[in-house]
């Protein structure tokens, strides 16, 4: 399966880690983007979450994002 998600995360989140850890047992694929390691990234996580930076967030292919997804919801966005 090809990356059919972004996660943007930090590297001290532990939400994050528990999606991720569940994302790769599941097999789904993704790219991470540490937000405290660029700042485009970091402005894209504020704009889509009201100003806050909250991880993690998730975009999807169709543009749209989750945040703090549980794995079921990734799982039903990407028809998986």
């Amino acid at each position: 399966m090809s990356s059919s998600v972004t996660m943007y995360s930090t590297t001290w989140c532990g939400y994050c880690r528990r999606l991720k850890g569940q994302m790769d047992r599941e097999g789904i694929t993704y790219n991470e983007i540490n937000i405290e390691l660029d700042a485009d990234s970091a402005a894209f996580v504020e704009k889509a979450n009201g100003g806050n930076q909250t991880v993690p967030t998730v975009l999807f292919p169709d543009g749209s994002t989750l945040t703090n997804p549980s794995l079921a919801q990734v799982k039903a966005k990407i028809g998986v």
